[in-house]
């Protein structure tokens, strides 16, 4: 019998699609978090590696991902934006190591945008259908 904060459609498991597009998302966000710190610190660093502060955000967001925090994938799908607007000035105004790790920041923000989105509707879909 179900008590009052249940009801017999709530779901307690995430389906196979929405764990397959929360870990697609959460290795996107930690593949980009470790190439901005390390592109700052490492790899084409531009003054005293100050920018790697950059890639906290997306360090905060890494236990809502890992947790399926809604509140995570929403505020991330919309954050993400700054990364991929970094990558393009960043792409067409630097040598070539910083060129192409603006690229893959590029490629990754996309990612994770898709993913985090992916992850809204799955979750807005089951919602509606429960």
């Amino acid at each position: 019998m179900p008590t009052a904060l249940e009801t017999p459609h709530q779901r307690t498991e995430p389906t196979a699609v929405e764990r397959a597009s929360r870990n697609l998302a959460l290795g996107a966000t930690l593949a980009l978090l470790l190439l901005c710190v390390a592109w700052e610190l490492w790899l084409a660093p531009t003054g005293r590696g100050t920018l790697a502060v950059k890639a906290l955000p997306l360090a905060v967001a890494l236990p809502g991902l890992w947790r399926y925090r809604m509140y995570t994938y929403r505020w991330l799908a919309l954050a993400i934006w700054l990364y991929v607007m970094e990558g393009l000035v960043r792409s067409t105004s630097e040598g070539a190591p910083g060129r192409w790790l603006a690229l893959a920041e590029v490629v990754l923000s996309v990612v994770v945008f898709t993913t985090c989105t992916a992850q809204i509707r799955q979750r807005l879909a089951a919602a509606k259908a429960a």
